[in-house]
Formats: structure tokens, C-alpha cells, sequence
């Protein structure tokens, strides 16, 4: 490795000899032509020259002036070069002073400076734009590209006839930047031709060189003529059904359409990216960023554990903790291939910034959960493990109790053994009026949470309920993709069938900014938006993948399955937060004695290895399951 001290700068010795030429031919044309070749002899004109001369390149090479590459230069590279010349002239100007010059003199000293700086700068946007401009396609390009080769510079044509031709929609900063980049770049696989906007301010004029057509009915000839393949979404304070109306309009074009933004849930200081839509954000709501500098503050520092931590949730919930530096965050899971491609991932972006370990095994194996606590210590644990396969678990009754409910009261065990200050769980809309398995397990978790919380002296607890998350296992967008990109047909349980969606990222940080503001024993509802009809959801992912002759058909409702799912039991009771996306729903908590003579019952049917007791013995420990066809008769 080389240190600071050893780094030289590389020096561009046949700019030097560029500047020193422009130099020369500048102070000839203004200290002998310029003034009819009386006013100065050869010899003076001479020893004026080679003074500034000195002086202004001791100063160009003090800042670096030859070191700057002139291709890629920014503003900041101009002001470089004329803080040089500058302080040249200001030298300069006190050395004539003791030289006793003439004012005359002194005047045409300063035109000479003056041109000479021009020229320079004029020399090296000439090169700039011959060097982002220059192809073998037009005329002009030929030219720049003449130039270059004249100057010995060695520069590829970009081949610019193979790239993909792109129309930017949206001439504002963002498209701007979009279409510099992309000129710049010689390696990009695209080339922007044209801009297209509402404004009337811009619509007609050029920028970058580039027309600016207006948003109209003639657009899809215009962007025909110049041979335009794809068009690049750039415009981001738009509402979602404008988007998704862009994207059917100039797909109906003909055009593939793309978006160029930053991703949502990424730091700050991400860089945008050119990348394909996804369906999910065509077809829902846009996301938002939830969570605030309070939120991060309360998990800075803190020992984390994430039970399920390699799953849809737990592992998004990874991701978001890791960027709020946090002292160390564990990753428990039984499934060890989420659980490593989770801790990898986070190894790759944070390396020794972040302290990460992972651990396997269940959290029904009491024992081996208890090593974990004992050896780590986690001040604040997420239990986000949990069976959540609603057809799955209904012929597997038994396992879905021993892991939910009994595996969720031995983190609860550890937590109070072990010092943790706070437990966290995740719930689902699936435990309100619940009519499976799965549901009806989620919503015993939440009567042992909120029990618990009435108790302990140490811990604070809460839970967090919302609906179906996009992208998670067992969703139904990735089944609808692979049944349309098959040729259909699409399956549906029911056409009056009804959920909340909402993104992985969104749901985990609302998880995470609920745990941050809670008090003891607190139960809260995420708002989900509005419910989507999955028959409209089917359509509208057959109409916006380009599909044609799909057919949709229904299956009828799977085993303890709803039409509808519902976030609240008692919506009277229900409490706003500081957070217009998170409300408190208000509960009566089980004694302690009622949550142990429910356990009770639950194990001795496990005992049996009947699931048909053990689901019983569920209808009786959780009052409000009830029987699907008791609430979809509704």
C-alpha cells in the first residue's frame, strides 16, 4: 500500500506544452499585434513572456492544474485552474510594481493574462465535449472526433450505433443527470436521444444537445423517427396510477419502458439506478420511509436478537437494524441457508463495522435457546419465527402449536432469565377473528406477550400485526408471475376474495419504529391502506405484463381461509400513535393463571398426536376462533 507521503501526482506533460504554445501565441497577439508592434520591442515582449510564464505555472502546477483528468471535469476543475491564474496575476501584478511598469503596460499585461486564461478554458471544454460527443454516426462526431486524434489523444468511438437508444421522460435534474451520465459513460449500454416533458418552458429547446419533445399525441412519431427502443421514467413526484398510466401508455407504444431512481429503503447517499419496474410498485401504493432519527437512536448500540432472523421478515428486519449501528445483532434461525445468505450479505456491505453472528436452531429446543441467551445477552429480541403457511398448517396442527405458541413462550422464558429489557413480536392481521390453525397459534402468541407484560418487572413487551407483505414466501404475486409468464391460467380461491399488501421493507420498519415507541404490553395495528381484491390484483398483473388470453380461474377458499382479513378486534378501542401509520389496540391481558392452565391444555392434546384435538383444544384456549364458514357466510 502506498502512503500519503509516497503518492505523487501523474503530471500531463503534453498539456503542459498545450498551455505553454497558447502562452506564447497569446502574449504575441497582445503585447505585439494588438498594439501595432510599437509599443513594446522583441526583447521586452520576451522577458514579459517567460516572467509570467514562470510565475503562472509554478501556480498551476501548486494546484495540481496538470494533474486534473480534463475529460471528467467539473465546475470544480475550472475554478482550480482560474484560482491559479489569479494568484499568477496577483504575483505578477506586484513584481510589474517593482519593475516600475506603466499603467498602459500594466493594462495590456492584464488583456494578455486574461485571453490567455480564456483560451486555456476554452481548450479543455473543446476537449471535454469533443471527448463525451465524438462517434462516427454524425457529422459533428466525426469531426470531435478528428480533433482528438490530432491532439493524440486516445480515445475508442463509443459505437454508439449498437447501444440501445433511450427516451428520457422528464427533462428535469434527475433526467438531466440521467442522460450525462449516460453520454459520459462509454462502456453504458445506452444512448439517450431525446427528452420528453410537460413543460412548455422546456418543451422545444435543447438541453445537452438534446431536443425536448412535449408529452402529446405526436410523441410516438417523433420518438419512432429518432429510432427510440426504450423509454426511462425520470419524473419521481408523481402519483402511482400516473406512473402505471405512462408505463401502459408507451408500452402500448411499443416501447420497453424502465425507471431511473434511488432505491427506496437504501442510505441517503445512494446513487440512482436504471433498472426495469417491478409489478409490485405498478401495482400498489408508493412506499414510504418510516423510520426517523428517534428510532435509530433506540437500537444504536444495543445487543439485537431476531429470532426467524433468515426469513422474509426477520431478514429484512436485518437489514434495516444493521444501517441504525447497532453493538451486535444475532441472527437465530432453523433454517440455516436464509440464515447464511442474510449474514453474508450483511458481511459484504458493513465488513467490520458490523458485529454479526449467527446461530442455529429452534426455538422449540428450549436448552439450545437458553446457550444462545446466556452467551449473548440480547438487551432487545424480535421474535419474528413463526409456521405462517395458513393450508399447511391446517393438517399440521400439532407442529404449528408446539412452534408458535410454545416455541414463542420459551423466547419469552429466556428473555426474563437472561435480562433482556425489551421483546418484541411480530403478529399477523391473520390473528383478528381467526378462522385457521395459523392464525388462531399468532393470536395465543399475542395473549402470552400482553400476559406477560402484566407481570414482568423487567422486560417490556409488545406486538406488532399486519397483513400479507409482498415478495414474502408464500405470497401471491411471485405465483401470479410464474402462471402468467407460463401462458395461465391464473388461479384464484375465490373472485370476492379480499387482503392488505404491503412491502417487505415497509412492514419491517414499521415493525421496527413500533418496538421503539412502545410501552408495556402495547398491541399494535399497522395501517395496511386499502384492502385489494385479488381478482382485480390477477387483471391487473395479466394487463401490465403484456399478456394476452390468460384466463383466470377460481379454485374455491382453501382450508381456513377468509374472504377478507381484518387488522382490529375492537376498532372503538382503537389509539393513535405519533405515528399516523401505527395505532394501539387496546386489550384486557390473561392472568398469569389463566395463560398457564391454557398451555396446560394445549400440550396434553399435543401429547395425544391427534390434530383434530389439538385444534380443539386451540377453539377453547382462543374464544374468537371461530369456523371459516361462520364469518365468509357474512
Amino acid at each position: 500500500m502506498v502512503s500519503d507521503r509516497e503518492y505523487r501526482p501523474t503530471i500531463r506533460w503534453n498539456l503542459v506544452l498545450y498551455d505553454l504554445i497558447v502562452l506564447v501565441v497569446t502574449s504575441f497577439l497582445v503585447l505585439d499585434v494588438a498594439s501595432g508592434g510599437s509599443a513594446m520591442g522583441l526583447n521586452q515582449i520576451l522577458n514579459h513572456t517567460v516572467l509570467f510564464a514562470v510565475i503562472v505555472f509554478f501556480f498551476r502546477f501548486l494546484f495540481q492544474v496538470y494533474s486534473l483528468v480534463w475529460r471528467y471535469g467539473g465546475i470544480q476543475s475550472y475554478v482550480k485552474l482560474m484560482l491559479a491564474d489569479f494568484a499568477a496575476f496577483g504575483v505578477y501584478f506586484l513584481v510589474s510594481r517593482l519593475l516600475h511598469m506603466t499603467e498602459m503596460l500594466q493594462i495590456r499585461m492584464l488583456a494578455f493574462v486574461l485571453l490567455d486564461l480564456v483560451t486555456v478554458l476554452w481548450m479543455r471544454m473543446i476537449y471535454r465535449y469533443a471527448y463525451k460527443y465524438g462517434r462516427k454516426d454524425t457529422a459533428v462526431g466525426r469531426i470531435l472526433l478528428f480533433m482528438l486524434r490530432i491532439f493524440h489523444v486516445d480515445v475508442k468511438d463509443s459505437g454508439r450505433g449498437k447501444k440501445i437508444k433511450v427516451a428520457i421522460l422528464g427533462a428535469g435534474h434527475i433526467g438531466v443527470s440521467l442522460a450525462d451520465e449516460l453520454r459520459s459513460n462509454k462502456e453504458s449500454l445506452y444512448e439517450p436521444v431525446c427528452f420528453i416533458d410537460i413543460s412548455q418552458k422546456k418543451t422545444g429547446r435543447e438541453i445537452l444537445g438534446l431536443k425536448v419533445y412535449p408529452e402529446d399525441s405526436s410523441i410516438q412519431s417523433r420518438l419512432t423517427d429518432n429510432n427510440v427502443q426504450q423509454v426511462v421514467i425520470t419524473v419521481s413526484n408523481i402519483s402511482n396510477s400516473r406512473k402505471v398510466e405512462l408505463y401502459e401508455r408507451y408500452k402500448a407504444m411499443g416501447f420497453a419502458v424502465m425507471t431511473y431512481d434511488t432505491p427506496l429503503f437504501e442510505s441517503a447517499d445512494a446513487k440512482p439506478q436504471l433498472r426495469e419496474f417491478s409489478v409490485d410498485e405498478l401495482l400498489f401504493r408508493k412506499q414510504q420511509v418510516v423510520v426517523g432519527d428517534k428510532t435509530k437512536a433506540y437500537y444504536k448500540d444495543k445487543v439485537i436478537l431476531i429470532t426467524g432472523g433468515g426469513g422474509s421478515i426477520g431478514s429484512e428486519i436485518c437489514r434495516q437494524l444493521a444501517a441504525m449501528a447497532p453493538k451486535q445483532i444475532i441472527i437465530l434461525d432453523v433454517y440455516e441457508n436464509g440464515a447464511y445468505d442474510v449474514q453474508q450479505e450483511l458481511r459484504i456491505k458493513y465488513r467490520d463495522e458490523l458485529k454479526l453472528n449467527v446461530e442455529i436452531c429452534s426455538i422449540t429446543n428450549l436448552k439450545a435457546l437458553e446457550r444462545v441467551f446466556e452467551t449473548y445477552k440480547p438487551q432487545i429480541v424480535i421474535n419474528a419465527a413463526a409456521h405462517k403457511h395458513v393450508p399447511l398448517m391446517e393438517h399440521n396442527c400439532i407442529e404449528a402449536i408446539e412452534n408458535n405458541v410454545f416455541g414463542c413462550q420459551n423466547v419469552i422464558d429466556c428473555c426474563e432469565k437472561y435480562g433482556g429489557k425489551r421483546f418484541m413480536m411480530v403478529s399477523t392481521d391473520k390473528a383478528v377473528n381467526p378462522t385457521n390453525v395459523m392464525g388462531a397459534t399468532k393470536r395465543m402468541c399475542e395473549m402470552l406477550v400482553q400476559s406477560a407484560s402484566s407481570v414482568s418487572e423487567n422486560v417490556k413487551y409488545s406486538s406488532t400485526r399486519f397483513g400479507n407483505v409482498l415478495g414474502s414466501a408464500g405470497s401471491v404475486i411471485p405465483l401470479f408471475k410464474r402462471q402468467i409468464a407460463s401462458g395461465g391460467p391464473v388461479t384464484i380461491t375465490d373472485k370476492e376474495i379480499t387482503r392488505y399488501f404491503m412491502t417487505i421493507p415497509e412492514a419491517s420498519q414499521l415493525v421496527l419504529v413500533s418496538g421503539a415507541i412502545a410501552k408495556n404490553g402495547d398491541l399494535f395495528v399497522l395501517d395496511m391502506g386499502k384492502p385489494v381484491k385479488i381478482m382485480d390484483l390477477a387483471q391487473n398483473m395479466i394487463r401490465i405484463m403484456g399478456a394476452k388470453d390468460i384466463e383466470i380461474i377460481e379454485t374455491g377458499l382453501r382450508p381456513g381461509e377468509k374472504l377478507y382479513e381484518e387488522l382490529l378486534v375492537k376498532t372503538e378501542k382503537l389509539t393513535k400513535t405519533e405515528n399516523e401509520k401505527i395505532f394501539i389496540e387496546e386489550d384486557k391481558a390473561l392472568t398469569k393463571k389463566e395463560i398457564e392452565e391454557s398451555l396446560k391444555t394445549l400440550r396434553e392434546a399435543c401429547k395425544s398426536g391427534d390434530d383434530e384435538k389439538a385444534k380443539a383444544a386451540l377453539h377453547k384456549v382462543v374464544p374468537s376462533f371461530v369456523r371459516p364458514e361462520d364469518i365468509n357466510g357474512k
